[in-house]
């Protein structure tokens, strides 16, 4: 799972890059300008950037300017456009985009680039420190003689059962089906807790509200619109 930072001025391409995005495992925030692009770049650390050319207040590549001015690109940035040309697409892969997708974006294009670059936005895992072989040797045999086992799980955590159980959900199903069980307690704990507020909980998930309806009622689950109807 990684955190995408989404920037596009129409909501249309914001809903449907998240929704995509969301169902791929992925943590999503979204911003409609340049202005909330800079607050969220700060805020949650992005592993990648979608990032809209033509915006109202601040355009894309400018915004990627100054980020790369401010030493802030530390992560990959994928640019989208529907009207750019191809020296403007040259001139934000010069400033430091790592690719460009031009609209309307495909499926298959988007899912590749942005795995393109979370793959390459992957910092290498430092070297281990140095031990003595003895050592060194006796810890590879207890990880292998030794996996993790059920039993030393904090607490605080669910364990999996042996027979495939987390909590209530099966693990010998397809990953979309244990997930939408997973989302579908996810959404009604916080559906209770917030009392069915759909803004606090809006807040809460970090969803947007039209983004939130549509989730729950792909799950299957009554929101509060519906329960005040």
């Amino acid at each position: 799972m990684a955190r995408i930072l989404v920037v596009d001025d129409e909501v249309g391409i914001r809903e449907l890059l998240s929704e995509i995005l969301y169902d791929e495992g992925h943590t999503v925030e979204l911003a409609e300008n340049a202005a909330q692009a800079r607050a969220a770049r700060l805020r949650m650390r992005p592993d990648l950037v979608l990032l809209d050319i033509w915006m109202p207040d601040t355009d894309g590549v400018s915004l990627l300017k100054e980020w790369g001015s401010q030493g802030l690109l530390d992560m990959p940035v994928i640019m989208m456009s529907g009207h750019a040309t191809i020296d403007t697409a040259v001139e934000a892969t010069r400033i430091g985009a790592m690719d460009f997708l031009e609209k309307p974006i495909t499926l298959q294009r988007l899912l590749k680039t942005v795995a393109a670059g979370l793959a390459r936005g992957r910092a290498p895992h430092p070297a281990p420190a140095a031990v003595p072989a003895a050592s060194s040797a006796t810890v590879a045999l207890e990880d292998e003689l030794d996996p993790p086992v059920l039993s030393t799980a904090p607490a605080n955590e669910v364990p999996v059962t042996a027979n495939g159980q987390l909590g209530s959900i099966s693990l010998d199903q397809p990953l979309r089906e244990a997930r939408d069980e997973f989302e579908r307690i996810y959404f009604e704990y916080h559906l209770v807790r917030e009392s069915h507020s759909m803004t606090r909980v809006s807040e809460r998930t970090g969803l947007e509200r039209t983004h939130l309806y549509r989730k729950l009622k792909q799950l299957g689950i009554e929101s509060a619109r519906k329960r005040g109807a």
